[in-house]
C-alpha cells in the first residue's frame, strides 16, 4: 500500500520551488546548422520533475506488488512444532546434539523420524520428555557423556624441552615446534579447553592440568575439537576406568619424560578378567565395551597411568538367607575379601573389598549384593570413630 497523501505533498513541494534562476541562467540546447534554431524556447521543469517522481513511484509499486505476490505464492510452510520444540531446548547452541544449533536440531527432530528426542544434553530429562511429547516419539533416557582428560602429566610431573614465553594458548604453543613438553602427546596446560567451554565445566588446576566438572559438563565436544594435542575424549559416564595417557613412545622414553605415563608393561592386560585392556603402539588401551569397571587394573598399574573416575565404589555384602556357603566368592575374589567355611554363611571383609563386582557375578544363588550398603558403611564409620576415640584416650 502507498501513502497517496505523501505523494501529493511531494508534488506540491516541487511546485513551490523557486526555479526562475535555474531557468534564466542554464542555457537551453540549440539545433540546426550553426545552432541558429532553438529546439524549444522554454522547458517546464516542474512538469518534468512531477513526471519523474510519478514514474519512480510507479516502478516501485510494480516491483513491490511483484515481490509480495512471489513471497506469498512460493512461501514454504513451517511446521509449528519446530517452534514448540525450540522453546523446550536449552538454547545453549553447544552442538552436543550433533547439530549446528538448537534451531537445526528442532527442525531435524520434527522432520526426521530417526532423530531421537533426547539429544539435548543441557536440557536434561525434562527437555527430552517435552520434545518426545511434541513429536510423538518415545523418550528414552540417554546415558550422560563427559569430557575425559587423557593425560596426567602436569607441569610438576612432566619434563619440558624449553621455556615457552609466547601467547598462553595451547594452539599457539603447539606452533613452536609442537609445544614445550618433552612428551609430544601430552597436555600443554595453557587452558584453551577452559576458554572454549560454554558451560564453565573445565578449569585449570594449580599444576596447569584441566579438571572437568561432570556436574556442568554436557559432552558438547567443543573442548575436544579445540585441543591441538587431542588429549580430551568425550566418553559415556559409566566408563569410569580409563588409561589417561596417549603417549606412543617406548616405555623407557616415557619414564624419562613423564612420571605418570603408560609404559606398556602389560600388567593391566594380565590382571583383567574381562580381557578389556590391550597394548597398541606402545600404550595400553581399554575396550570400553568389554570393561566392567572393576578397577583391578587401576590397583596394578605401576605408574598410575590408569585412572578411576568412580567416586565411591559400592562394597559387596552377603545376603545371609540366600548364601549356601559354596566358596565361589572366595575363589573369584582377587583381594581375598570373601571368607567362610564350606556350607556355612560367608562374610566379606569391607576393609579389603574393592567393589569390583566379580563375586556378585559369580555367585550361583545371587546371595551377594554389590549395591551401596549404607548400614555396613555407617557401622564401619562408627567403629573407626570409636577406635580413634579409644586410642586418643
Amino acid at each position: 500500500m502507498f501513502d497517496h497523501g505523501a505523494v501529493s505533498q511531494l508534488i506540491e513541494f516541487i511546485r513551490g520551488l523557486d526555479l526562475s534562476w535555474i531557468i534564466n541562467h542554464i542555457p537551453l540546447p540549440h539545433v540546426g546548422v550553426g545552432g541558429g534554431v532553438e529546439a524549444k524556447e522554454k522547458v517546464d521543469l516542474i512538469q518534468t520533475l512531477e513526471f519523474t517522481a510519478l514514474f519512480v513511484l510507479g516502478v516501485g509499486a510494480v516491483f513491490g506488488f511483484g515481490l509480495a505476490f512471489a513471497a506469498k505464492r512460493f512461501a514454504v510452510k513451517r511446521d509449528p512444532r519446530i517452534d514448540q520444540v525450540r522453546e523446550h531446548l536449552a538454547g545453549a547452541h553447544c552442538g552436543a546434539c550433533g547439530y549446528a544449533g538448537c534451531e537445526q536440531y528442532a527442525e531435524a527432530v520434527v522432520q526426521n523420524p530417526d532423530v531421537p528426542p533426547n539429544l539435548c544434553t543441557p536440557g536434561g530429562e525434562k527437555s527430552a520428555r517435552m520434545v518426545a511429547l511434541i513429536t510423538g516419539k518415545q523418550a528414552v533416557a540417554a546415558e550422560p557423556k563427559f569430557s575425559r582428560i587423557m593425560c596426567q602429566g602436569d607441569w610438576t610431573r612432566s619434563v619440558k624441552r624449553f621455556k615457552y614465553e609466547g601467547v598462553q594458548d595451547c594452539r599457539a604453543a603447539v606452533l613452536a615446534g609442537g609445544g614445550d613438553k618433552s612428551c609430544m602427546y601430552g597436555c600443554l596446560g595453557y587452558g584453551t579447553c577452559e576458554r572454549v567451554c560454554p558451560f564453565d565445566a573445565i578449569h585449570m588446576n594449580e599444576n596447569h592440568l584441566p579438571v572437568v566438572d561432570v556436574g556442568k559438563c554436557t559432552g558438547c565436544r567443543k573442548c575436544e575439537a579445540a585441543c591441538p594435542k587431542k588429549v580430551i575424549e568425550v566418553l559415556p559416564g559409566s566408563k569410569a576406568v580409563l588409561v589417561a595417557c596417549h603417549s606412543k613412545d617406548r616405555g623407557a622414553d616415557t619414564r624419562k619424560k613423564c612420571q605418570v605415563g603408560c609404559i606398556a608393561c602389560g600388567a593391566c592386560v594380565k590382571v583383567c578378567p574381562f580381557d578389556a585392556p590391550y597394548i597398541e603402539n606402545n600404550v595400553s588401551k581399554i575396550d570400553i565395551d568389554k570393561c566392567r569397571v572393576c578397577g583391578l587394573c587401576v590397583r596394578k598399574c605401576p605408574t598410575k597411568a590408569i585412572v578411576d573416575y568412580m567416586p565411591t565404589r559400592p562394597k559387596a555384602f552377603i545376603i545371609e538367607e540366600k548364601c549356601i556357603g559354596c566358596n565361589a566368592c572366595m575363589k573369584i575374589c582377587p583381594v581375598n575379601a570373601a571368607y567362610g567355611e564350606l556350607k556355612k554363611v560367608h562374610t566379606i571383609d569391607q576393609s579389603k573389598c574393592i567393589g569390583c563386582g566379580l563375586c556378585t557375578a559369580r555367585c550361583p544363588k545371587q546371595a551377594i549384593d554389590g549395591t551401596f550398603n549404607a548400614k555396613a558403611v555407617f557401622e564401619a564409620a562408627e567403629k573407626k570413630k570409636k577406635a580413634k576415640e579409644k586410642a586418643a584416650a
